[in-house]
């Protein structure tokens, strides 16, 4: 590669915040140069087990034009994370990852309000853009783990660019994107993928978890059926849907786990929740549950005036008590 090509790929990658709708491949290409409050791919190539058709990155608009980054993508070629930096850095840094069924990812091109609170409170957060299964690729239900491990690994590779100490790193999960939190948890040191490059050697697991609203179970009736079906197919058998039911293979090192859950959640029943906090407890996980009476699906983070909601709030208490730099009042 010419100094001219290289030296392109480096301005490139500084011009994803302005331009975070560039091609996938174009993206994928250019890893170097990792700046601060800026979007970039989490694999130095194409991630592993491309399809030989290429998947083509899309995104959809979720709600009307007045809301221009409220996103969800069906199809992810090139994951990426998208930087919320603190301002005012405790050292902590929170890896949080939406959901969307595993049929898509719900996320837009800035940081969301999620991410803001974290920043507010010290704590640097990295969004995630993860694939999914039904693009074809090679490593199959293991495909968006792939991304999540390689998340965490690349945060921690480049914690002193942000301010983060790579020992105090969280994940949050919503939905699916609890059901990924939660494999993340428990599966963190599982061989997904084969190391590509120096970051590779870092630990993937979280210091400690929030799980909200989460898909936990792929075993019916409990199972979500379209995160089931996304993630392992249209008919997994019973041996399948056991191994990808985050509940049935709890670890003792599992790191703790806050679960968040609606009782009246017509989406994901609430049994979710019940099945992990049960998994963790005779793992002797640390862990703590919580069922709000009305809510439902994607109950309220944030109250009508901003403040954070319960759901925030508690998880810093749980997290602060569990090492995690963030303000356990949640303020």
């Amino acid at each position: 590669m010419s100094s001219d090509r290289r030296r392109f790929l480096g301005q490139y990658l500084a011009a994803l915040a302005a331009a975070p709708l560039l091609s996938g491949r174009a993206m994928a290409a250019a890893q170097g140069g990792i700046a601060v409050g800026e979007r970039f791919p989490i694999w130095p190539g194409f991630p592993p087990g491309l399809p030989k058709a290429g998947v083509k990155q899309e995104s959809v608009l979720r709600s009307g034009p007045a809301n221009p980054d409220d996103l969800a993508w069906p199809h992810v070629e090139t994951p990426m994370l998208t930087v919320c930096p603190a301002a005012k850095p405790t050292g902590a840094a929170v890896l949080v990852i939406p959901g969307g069924g595993y049929a898509r990812v719900a996320m837009g091109t800035r940081p969301s309000a999620i991410a803001r609170w974290f920043a507010g409170q010290g704590v640097t957060a990295f969004e995630l853009l993860y694939r999914l299964p039904h693009d074809g690729w090679a490593g199959g239900p293991d495909t968006p783990l792939q991304d999540a491990q390689r998340a965490m690994r690349v945060i921690r590779t480049h914690a002193a660019k942000w301010g983060v100490d790579p020992a105090n790193v969280a994940a949050i999960g919503f939905s699916a994107g609890g059901h990924l939190c939660g494999s993340l948890a428990t599966r963190f040191a599982a061989k997904v993928y084969d190391p590509v490059d120096a970051a590779d050697g870092q630990d993937a697991r979280p210091i400690v978890a929030g799980m909200f609203f989460p898909v936990v179970s792929m075993v019916p009736p409990l199972a979500h059926g379209q995160s089931r079906r996304e993630l392992l197919g249209a008919s997994p058998g019973d041996d399948l849907s056991r191994r990808y039911s985050v509940n049935l293979d709890v670890p003792a090192v599992t790191p703790p786990i806050l679960l968040g859950h609606a009782a009246d959640d017509a989406v994901v029943d609430c049994g979710n929740s019940l099945a992990m906090f049960e998994g963790c407890r005779a793992a002797k996980v640390p862990s703590e549950l919580h069922i709000i009476e009305k809510g439902g699906h994607g109950a309220p983070l944030f109250e009508p005036d901003g403040r954070a909601g319960l759901w925030l709030t508690r998880f810093a208490r749980f997290a602060a008590r569990h090492g995690l730099r963030i303000p356990s009042d949640g303020a």
